[in-house]
C-alpha cells in the first residue's frame, strides 16, 4: 500500500482460528489492519457497531443462530460497511443469496494473497463510489439553483474511478487466468456489471441534469427508424433471460423521419430494458412501429407485473416508482428521461397498465421536423 493511504481497518469473522489467523497474517503482511477476530454473526454485528470498520471478511458458515449472509444483511442494512465473503466452496444459489445482501465479491479459500489484495482494494473503491453516488443522488432530488453545474461535475469526478475500478477488475481477470479461472470469473462478472450500472446510472444522471437546464439539444436528422429498432433489439437480445421472447412488428419498412437518432436510442433502450426487468417471470416483449396522421409511433408492450393506478400518474417524475416493485432496483430517473425526449421532439406519451397482466408505452413523435 502507498504511504499516503489510509491503512484499511478490517474485521474478520471466521469460526475457525487457524484459517483465521493466517488470512490475519495475510492481510498484515498486505499492509492491512486486523481490527478484531469474531466468530459468530451475534459477536460480528456487535464488533461492528462498536469498531466500524473500513471492511468485514465475513465467511458464509459461522457459529451461531444466523450464518454469514444473515449477518452480512443485518450489517449492511444497519451500518453500510462493505463486505466480503470468505468461503470453502459457493454454489450458485448461495452466490445469489448472498448478491442479495449488498456484498462487494468473495474469495474462495485457501486464500491467494494476490486475488485476496485485488479483490480488497475493488470493494473499497466500489463502496466509496456508492456513498458519492447516494449523496449525489440525495443532491438531485433536492432544490438547488446550482444543483445542474454541481451533477455535471460531480459526472465527470466519478467517472476517473469508475475507470480505475474496471481496471482493477481487468487485473483480477488476469489472475484468474493464472488459478482458478471458473470461480474468480464470475467475480469479475458481478464488478463489471456493477461498474456498468453505476456508469449508466451516472449517465442518467447528467442527461437529466442537461435536460432540466435546457441544455440538451435536438439534433434532427433523416432516420431510417425501421433499421434503428433493430439494431436495438439486437443490442438488448443477451440482456433476455430464457424466459423472455423479444419481438419487433412494423407495418412497412423502410420508414423514416426527422428524429435524434442518439436520443431516440436511449428513449427506446429504456423503455425495453424496463419491459424486461419489470417482466420477472418472462413473457413476450415486444416492440412495434407504426405511422398515423404524420407522426411515427412507438409502442412497448410487456408481460410484467403492471403499475399501480396510483403510481401511473406520477410514473415521469424524478424518482418515482411504482409500489409494487419490491426488490426490483432502479433509480426512477429513466422515464423522467424518456418524458424530457419525447417533449423535445414535441411529441407525446402515454401508457396502459394492469395490476400482473402487463404495461404498454405508446410513444407519438412527429415524421418531419
Amino acid at each position: 500500500m502507498k504511504d499516503n493511504d489510509k491503512i484499511t481497518n478490517i474485521l474478520i469473522v471466521e469460526d475457525e482460528l487457524l484459517i483465521a489467523k493466517n488470512l490475519s497474517q495475510k492481510l498484515e503482511k498486505l499492509g492491512y489492519k486486523i481490527g478484531d477476530i469474531v466468530s459468530s454473526g451475534a459477536d460480528a454485528i456487535q464488533r461492528a457497531s462498536e469498531m466500524k470498520p473500513d471492511l468485514i471478511l465475513m465467511d458464509i458458515v459461522i457459529k451461531g443462530d444466523i450464518d454469514g449472509i444473515e449477518t452480512a444483511a443485518i450489517i449492511n442494512r444497519e451500518l453500510d460497511i462493505p463486505i466480503i465473503y470468505t468461503t470453502a466452496y459457493a454454489d450458485d444459489e448461495t452466490l445469489q443469496r448472498a448478491e442479495n445482501t449488498g456484498s462487494y465479491g468473495y474469495v474462495l479459500k485457501p486464500f491467494k494473497e494476490r486475488e485476496l489484495h485485488a479483490t480488497i482494494k475493488i470493494a473499497i473503491s466500489k463502496h466509496k463510489e456508492a456513498v458519492k453516488m447516494r449523496k449525489l443522488i440525495a443532491l438531485a432530488a433536492a432544490t438547488s439553483e446550482n444543483r445542474s453545474r454541481f451533477i455535471s461535475m460531480a459526472y465527470h469526478d466519478l467517472n476517473t474511478p469508475l475507470t480505475t475500478i474496471q481496471l482493477s477488475a481487468e487485473l483480477l481477470e488476469d489472475v484468474a487466468v493464472q488459478g482458478r479461472l471458473g470461480s474468480t470469473n464470475k467475480t469479475v462478472d458481478r464488478i463489471k456489471k456493477a461498474v456498468s450500472n453505476m456508469s449508466e446510472l451516472l449517465g442518467d444522471v447528467l442527461m437529466l441534469s442537461k435536460a432540466e437546464s435546457g441544455k440538451l439539444s435536438l439534433n434532427l436528422q433523416l432516420v431510417n427508424v425501421v433499421d434503428l429498432c433493430t439494431s436495438i433489439l439486437e443490442e438488448l437480445q443477451p440482456i433476455a433471460t430464457h424466459k423472455h421472447l423479444v419481438t419487433f412488428r412494423t407495418q412497412k419498412q423502410p420508414m423514416h423521419a426527422h428524429l435524434d437518432a442518439r436520443l431516440l436510442h436511449h428513449l427506446l433502450t429504456n423503455l425495453l430494458l424496463n419491459a424486461i426487468k419489470y417482466s420477472p417471470n418472462g413473457g413476450t416483449v415486444n416492440l412495434e412501429l407504426s405511422s398515423e396522421d404524420g407522426q411515427v409511433i412507438f409502442g412497448v408492450q410487456d408481460e410484467g407485473i403492471g403499475i399501480p393506478a396510483e403510481s401511473q400518474g406520477k410514473l415521469f417524475q424524478q424518482f418515482e416508482r411504482g409500489t409494487n416493485v419490491g426488490n426490483i432496483k432502479g433509480s426512477g430517473l429513466g422515464l423522467c428521461i424518456v418524458k424530457h425526449i419525447v417533449d423535445l421532439h414535441g411529441g407525446k406519451i402515454s401508457v396502459e397498465s394492469a395490476i400482473g397482466q402487463g404495461t404498454t408505452f405508446t410513444v407519438a413523435l412527429p415524421l418531419l421536423s
